[in-house]
């Protein structure tokens, strides 16, 4: 059958997506982690101290979407808040974060290997720059 969605990027680009998005999060289910959580704890653990509303901005999640998320991490035992001074919390990992997190790690460097070992060794190089220029642009 001729598929002309085939030759759309963007159609593409949905489809792979939304195949790559589902084996990792297939992946991550047994550690109990969805990859926007994971997101937050990588971001987190990089900037130690980082302020909810930075980590919200980085990763565009709406403010009322980032308050719930945090409360969870919160609650499991994952992050904790930190006064940085008279009136700002910032966020940290616990050990408990930080080793789930090392397991997640774990999980999403050998979906990575996988991955771009699916894709042509002479488009290696532009895959990230090309992806990254679609939802950067104008930065």
């Amino acid at each position: 059958m001729r598929d002309p969605l085939l030759t759309l990027p963007g159609y593409v680009l949905r489809r792979a997506a939304n195949a790559t998005g589902g084996e990792l999060s297939a992946r991550l289910a047994p550690l109990g982690l969805r990859q926007s959580i994971v997101s937050v704890l990588l971001l987190i653990s990089e900037n130690p101290g980082i302020t909810a509303s930075a980590v919200g901005r980085h990763l565009d999640i709406q403010r009322a979407n980032m308050a719930p998320l945090l409360k969870r991490l919160e609650d499991a035992g994952l992050i904790e808040r930190l006064p940085l001074d008279g009136k700002s919390l910032g966020l940290d990992l616990t050990d408990a974060g930080r080793d789930r997190l090392a397991k997640a790690r774990a999980i999403v460097a050998e979906f990575e290997d996988e991955l771009l070992n699916r894709i042509p060794h002479e488009h290696r190089e532009h895959l990230l720059p090309a992806l990254t220029a679609l939802w950067r642009q104008g930065d």
